[in-house]
C-alpha cells in the first residue's frame, strides 16, 4: 500500500533531508487556526515549506490563503517572535510590502492554547504564528536558501528593494533581540577586540561553549581576524545602527510576472545590526555558489553582487568607503550566525554533526575562501565594478 511520499526539507547540502520539526497536520492546523477567528475555519494544507528550522504550511479557508508557522519554543518563545512581530508591522505602516501577522484570539483557555492577545498562540513545546499571505509570485520556493538568483535583474530588484526596507527601518527604535537562537547578531565585528567579543559570546551560550571546549576556536578566529579584519571594527563602529533583515536570499522575495520584488518575507533572523552588514549578507548568500563545493573551491558570480549592488545604489547611493567597508566586511559578515547555527544544533538538536558543518565549513571554510585567489579576485570586482 503507497501512502503520500514524506515531508523532506532543506539539509546544510544539496540534498533533502528528514525534519527535525514535524509537518503541520490538517488537525493541527484546524486546532491552532481556531485561536485566529480573522482566518476563518481551515479547508485544506497546500503545502509544507521546504524550511528547516520550523514547521510551516500554506493553509487554506474561506477567507483566504494563510501561512501557519510551528515553532518550537526554545528557538523561538512568544517574547520573542513579538520582537519581530513589532518590526514586521513598523514595515507596514511604513509602506513596505510585508506579511500581514494576523491577530489571535483573547481569552479562554480551555483548549491549553495560550495567547499573547497579538499574533501569537502557544501550547507546551510550541509557538505559532499566522500570516496572511503575501502579495506575489514564490519563484524560489523549491530553491534551496542562499542560492543565486535565476537572473541579474532579480539581483538588482532584490538591491532596490532591500534599499527601501532600509529606508521604512531607519525611525524603528527597538532594541536589539536578545540571545535567541538562529539570529544574526552584531555585536564580534564592531567590538574593539573582536576576540574578546566572541569569547563573551560564546560564554554567554553554554551548549556552543561546550561544543566548541576541544576545539582550538580561539586561534581559528584570531587567524581569520588578523587575516581580514584589519580596520574593519572602526570602520563599523561608525556605521548608523539599524534593524535589518539578515536573511535576503531570492526564497525570501515574492515576485511579480515582470520580475519586480513584490513582496519581502520571513524576518526569523531580523534585529538590530546596520545597513552594511544586511547588505554584505545579501552577496555572501547569493553569489557565491556556497552548496555547490568542489574540495572547498566555490563558483562566484561578482556580476550578480555588482547588479544587487547597484539596485539598492539607484535607492540610497553608496560611497567609495562604503563599498570599501563591504568588502572588507563581506569575508566575515557569517561568522556570528554561524555560531548561532552551531549553537542550534548543539545545543536543542544535539547534533554534533550538523554543528561541525556550521562551525568548520560554513564558519572557517567560508571565511577561508575569501582569503583564496578567487576570494580575492571576487571583492576586486566588487569594489572595482561598483560605481560610487
Amino acid at each position: 500500500m503507497s501512502g503520500a511520499a514524506p515531508h523532506l526539507v532543506h539539509g546544510m547540502g544539496t540534498a533533502l533531508e528528514a525534519p527535525a520539526w514535524p509537518a503541520i497536520t490538517p488537525d493541527e492546523a484546524e486546532m491552532v487556526l481556531a485561536r485566529f477567528p480573522l482566518a476563518g475555519r481551515a479547508a485544506a494544507l497546500r503545502w509544507h515549506s521546504p524550511r528547516p528550522f520550523s514547521a510551516a504550511a500554506l493553509v487554506e479557508t474561506e477567507r483566504g490563503a494563510f501561512f501557519l508557522k510551528r515553532h518550537h519554543r526554545r528557538v523561538r518563545s512568544p517574547a520573542a517572535l513579538a520582537e519581530e512581530h513589532a518590526f514586521i508591522a513598523h514595515l507596514r505602516g511604513a509602506g513596505l510590502a510585508v506579511p500581514q501577522v494576523v491577530a489571535a484570539q483573547v481569552g479562554s483557555r480551555h483548549d491549553g492554547l495560550g495567547h499573547d492577545g497579538a499574533g501569537i498562540v502557544s501550547q507546551g513545546e510550541w509557538t505559532y504564528e499566522l500570516l496572511r499571505r503575501a502579495e506575489g509570485i514564490d519563484l524560489y520556493r523549491d530553491r534551496q536558501s542562499w542560492t543565486p538568483f535565476l537572473a541579474a535583474g532579480h539581483a538588482r530588484e532584490a538591491g532596490a528593494a532591500l534599499a527601501r526596507l532600509h529606508l521604512a527601518a531607519r525611525d524603528f527604535g527597538a532594541a536589539p533581540r536578545g540571545k535567541h537562537p538562529l539570529v544574526a547578531s552584531f555585536t564580534i565585528l564592531p567590538a574593539p577586540d573582536p576576540l574578546a567579543a566572541a569569547e563573551a559570546y560564546v560564554s554567554a551560550r553554554p551548549a556552543l561553549a561546550g561544543y566548541l571546549a576541544d576545539k582550538p576556536w580561539r586561534g581559528a578566529l584570531a587567524r581569520l581576524f588578523a587575516a581580514q579584519a584589519g580596520g574593519l571594527s572602526t570602520r563599523l563602529a561608525q556605521q548608523p545602527s539599524l534593524w535589518t533583515h539578515n536573511d535576503w536570499h531570492p526564497s525570501n522575495l515574492l515576485w511579480s510576472a515582470d520580475g519586480r520584488v513584490s513582496s519581502v518575507i520571513d524576518f526569523g533572523l531580523a534585529t538590530r545590526t546596520c545597513a552594511l552588514h544586511d547588505l554584505a549578507t545579501a552577496i555572501e548568500r547569493t553569489a557565491v555558489a556556497w552548496l555547490e563545493s568542489r574540495g572547498g573551491d566555490f563558483t562566484a558570480d561578482a556580476q550578480a553582487a555588482q547588479a544587487l549592488l547597484a539596485g539598492y545604489h539607484a535607492v540610497l547611493p553608496l560611497s567609495r568607503t562604503d563599498v570599501e567597508t563591504l568588502t572588507r566586511l563581506l569575508p566575515l559578515v557569517h561568522i556570528e550566525f554561524a555560531l548561532s547555527e552551531a549553537d542550534y544544533f548543539a545545543g536543542i538538536l544535539n547534533d554534533r554533526a550538523q554543528a561541525d558543518m556550521a562551525w568548520q565549513d560554513y564558519l572557517v571554510g567560508h571565511a577561508e575562501w575569501f582569503l583564496s585567489a578567487a576570494g580575492q579576485a571576487f571583492l576586486r570586482a566588487i569594489e572595482q565594478g561598483v560605481a560610487a
